[in-house]
């Protein structure tokens, strides 16, 4: 069968994958909240299983990705998330879920590293700023299509948008099994060495190259605090507006699951403008001004996250998650194509699960915390609280700026 090109088959993967995800979660909080009738700290606690076992399987699958195939890892973590929808759409309990929140995390660690180091060999480095963006407009386009499907298949049952998007994630794997390529991957050469052993020499290899790469360390410290407050916008948001405020009735359907529709679907063509406008600048950007660029989002970030926890009122609030909602999802491909500048091939798959790895270990810590603290103290203070867990990114990314950019390896191009 005819293989088609890298940057085709990513655009292809980000479409697929991206209405997968919409079409489960555009209403995955009322599922969780109303349907399976969970509480503020088990809506938490579901993210932090789900970051331990990123946290658990990050580095041994990064490594996997790097010894064997990254186009076998990429396959294997959308199979393994698909399972895990579809397991948690089927049954309404708790331990359920948890497991079902376990298999989608071990299926992320999968894809986390993989893919993006998959893209950067098979296109080159330079290319992947302008690719990121473009598969950032194409996840909300696609996107935008999910969230009505979401909204027909919720109106019959919270639970069947789960089911339909896990049966999408395990399709996309069987399909890429014939379509993706993997022409620019070069695996760690067979040494006199066991498979364990060449798992510790590429972690340690890994490892040392971040060590020797200030830039570098400053980013895991980057990904910790990302990890730290984003469980809190992730589980909690959409219990905040329906404990705290009243749904407008626009008398059609559910009014909540249309409500929350809505939202998405006005984020989305939002970001669209934006990552366009970002796209067509990207090309002019040099570090410290993609630092700056960085560090503006996450401060709008911060403080969208406080003004959405001291809103008073639904339009207040909604306009303060919309400036949070957008600055994240605007900001992604650009972070995305800063981190991975600059490492080493052979192990850059592993450098990049260490980032997610340093994620997960914050949101670990950041979800039970946030989640105790919305149980005592309100989902008001929770997320004011998650707000002022990310400031530290701020001062980071001023001493980003001030470190010296790994010089770009140059890597094959492809079409």
């Amino acid at each position: 069968m005819k293989r088609f090109s890298a940057y085709h088959i990513y655009l292809f993967i980000t479409a697929v994958s991206t209405l997968a995800f919409t079409t489960t979660f555009t209403t995955s909080a009322l599922y969780r909240f109303q349907m399976a009738e969970l509480n503020p700290l088990q809506l938490v606690l579901l993210g932090t299983v789900l970051e331990l076992s990123v946290f658990i399987f990050e580095i041994p699958t990064g490594i996997v990705a790097d010894l064997k195939s990254r186009r076998l890892s990429v396959i294997i973590g959308y199979g393994l998330i698909g399972s895990g929808f579809i397991l948690e759409g089927s049954l309404q309990l708790f331990g359920t879920i948890l497991l079902a929140q376990m298999l989608w995390g071990i299926g992320y660690t999968f894809i986390s590293g993989a893919e993006d180091a998959w893209l950067a060999d098979e296109i080159g480095e330079e290319k992947l700023t302008a690719v990121y963006l473009r598969g950032t407009q194409i996840r909300q386009v696609v996107g935008f299509v999910g969230i009505f499907i979401n909204v027909a298949l919720a109106s019959i049952a919270l639970n069947i948008p789960f089911v339909i998007g896990g049966i999408l994630q395990i399709l996309l794997a069987i399909s890429l099994i014939f379509i993706m390529p993997e022409t620019g991957f070069r695996p760690t050469p067979q040494a006199n060495r066991n498979n364990w052993q060449k798992m510790g020499h590429t972690f340690q290899t890994g490892i040392r190259s971040i060590q020797k790469r200030p830039l570098l360390i400053t980013i895991l410290a980057i990904s910790f605090f990302y990890g730290l407050y984003s469980e809190a916008l992730d589980r909690l948001w959409e219990a905040h507006i329906l404990d705290n405020f009243s749904i407008p009735d626009i008398g059609i359907l559910d009014s909540t699951v249309v409500m929350f529709g809505m939202i998405n679907a006005a984020i989305m063509l939002l970001t669209i403008g934006t990552t366009e406008y970002m796209r067509r600048r990207s090309g002019t950007f040099n570090h410290a001004q993609t630092v700056r660029v960085l560090a503006i989002f996450s401060a709008i970030i911060a403080f969208g996250m406080m003004a959405f926890g001291l809103a008073t009122g639904f339009v207040m609030a909604l306009a303060a998650y919309t400036a949070v909602a957008l600055s994240r999802r605007t900001m992604q491909p650009l972070y995305s194509a800063w981190i991975n500048r600059g490492i080493e091939p052979g192990v850059r798959a592993t450098v990049l699960s260490t980032y997610g790895q340093m994620d997960a270990i914050g949101q670990v810590i950041g979800g039970p915390l946030l989640g105790g603290i919305a149980t005592r103290f309100g989902l008001r203070t929770a997320l004011i609280s998650a707000g002022l867990l990310l400031t530290p990114v701020l001062a980071l990314y001023t001493r980003a700026i001030g470190q010296a950019e790994v010089p770009t390896l140059n890597s094959q191009n492809a079409d």
